[in-house]
C-alpha cells in the first residue's frame, strides 16, 4: 500500500520459531509487549492476518485512527488481530522496528511485514489495505457492539479544541504545535495552520506531516470562504452539474483525511467536464498526487485519470 509497508519486512530482528503452532481463539484487539510479541504478533500471524498499531498516549493522530481500528477488529470478527503497541513503555520494541513515527501500522502475515502505512488514515484507506491483502471478514459470530459505550471519533473542530488544551497546559511540547496545525487544517483554518507550521522549531520544521501541511495550504486557499461541507453536499445534491460545488467539496474531503472521496469528486468533475475552470479537475487531481503519501492509492486514481482522459 505503500513504500514504508514495503519496506517493513527489513525493519526488525525477531527471531521466529517457524514450527510453533499458531495461537487459537485469539482475541480481535489485545495489547502486546516485547515479552508477549513473538506469541501475540509472530506466531499469531501464520493463523491469521496481525494488524499491529504502534501508538503512543500523547499522540493525537493515534488517538483518532485506534478507535477505526478496533471498530474495523470487531466488525471482521476474527478476520484479523488487532495488536497494540504502547511505545512509550515499549521503547525496545519500537526501535526492533524503526519506527519513526506515530501513528505506524503493520500487517503481518505468515510472521512477516507485508505492507503498512504511518499517520492516521481513513477508514477506507484501512478497508483498501485488508481487502488489498485478501483479509475478509471471519465467519464467528460476534454480539452486536454497544452503541452507546463505543468510541466516538472527534470532529475537526473537538480535535482543534482538545491540542488547544493540551498545548496551553504543556507549551513546550512542539510536536503538539504540528499536530494543532494539522488539526487546524482539516478545520478550515489555514492561516492558523500556516502560521504555526511557520513558527516551528528547525527540528520539526523539515518533518514529513509539516511539509505535506504547507502542500496542503495551497489546497486550502482553494476553499477560503468557500460553504461548509454539509452546504457543498446538499448543492451536490441539488445539482450533479454544480462542479464549482464538487471541487470545493473534494479540497475539502482531501484536508480533511477522506482522501478517496475527495479524489472521487475531482474524477467525477473530469467525467463530466474535463474543460472545466481551465481543466480544474485534472489540476486538482494532480496537486492531490503531490500532497498524498498513499502510492496504492494515487496509482489507482492516476489510472482512472487516464482511463477519462484518454
Amino acid at each position: 500500500m505503500s513504500e514504508q509497508g514495503n519496506s517493513f519486512g527489513n525493519s526488525y530482528s525477531i527471531q521466529v520459531d517457524t514450527g510453533a503452532a499458531p495461537a487459537n481463539g485469539a482475541a480481535a484487539v489485545k495489547d502486546t509487549t516485547t515479552a508477549t510479541f513473538q506469541a501475540d504478533v509472530i506466531q499469531e500471524s501464520r493463523n491469521q492476518p496481525v494488524l499491529v498499531d504502534f501508538w503512543a498516549p500523547w499522540c493525537g493522530p493515534c488517538k483518532s485512527l485506534g478507535p477505526v481500528l478496533e471498530k474495523l477488529a470487531a466488525e471482521f470478527a476474527g478476520g484479523f488481530v488487532l495488536a497494540k503497541v504502547n511505545t512509550d513503555d515499549e521503547m525496545q520494541l519500537a526501535a526492533m522496528f524503526g519506527i519513526r513515527s506515530l501513528p505506524t501500522v503493520m500487517l503481518l502475515k505468515q510472521g512477516r511485514p507485508v505492507d503498512g502505512f504511518m499517520g492516521a488514515q481513513p477508514e477506507s484507506v484501512v478497508r483498501e489495505l485488508l481487502a488489498h491483502h485478501g483479509v475478509a471478514p471471519g465467519t464467528t459470530t460476534a454480539e452486536p457492539a454497544d452503541e452507546a459505550a463505543a468510541p466516538i471519533a472527534l470532529d475537526p473542530e473537538q480535535e482543534v479544541a482538545r491540542l488547544r488544551a493540551e498545548l496551553e497546559a504543556q507549551p513546550d511540547r512542539d510536536e503538539l504545535r504540528l499536530e494543532l496545525a494539522v488539526a487546524l487544517l482539516r478545520a478550515g483554518q489555514a492561516d492558523e495552520a500556516g502560521r504555526l507550521v511557520e513558527s516551528l522549531p528547525a527540528a520539526l520544521a523539515t518533518d514529513e506531516r509539516a511539509e505535506r501541511v504547507r502542500s496542503q495550504l495551497e489546497l486550502a486557499r482553494a476553499v477560503a470562504g468557500a460553504p461548509p461541507r454539509p452546504a457543498l453536499e446538499a448543492a451536490i445534491a441539488a445539482d450533479p452539474a454544480d462542479l464549482g460545488a464538487r471541487h470545493q467539496l473534494g479540497v475539502r474531503l482531501l484536508l480533511e483525511g477522506q482522501a478517496a472521496e475527495g479524489l472521487e469528486q475531482f474524477l467525477e468533475m473530469l467525467r463530466r467536464d474535463r474543460g472545466f475552470g481551465d481543466g480544474l479537475a485534472r489540476k486538482a487531481l494532480l496537486q492531490a498526487f503531490q500532497v498524498l503519501d498513499d502510492d496504492d492509492l494515487v496509482s489507482s486514481y492516476r489510472r482512472k485519470m487516464a482511463s477519462v482522459l484518454f
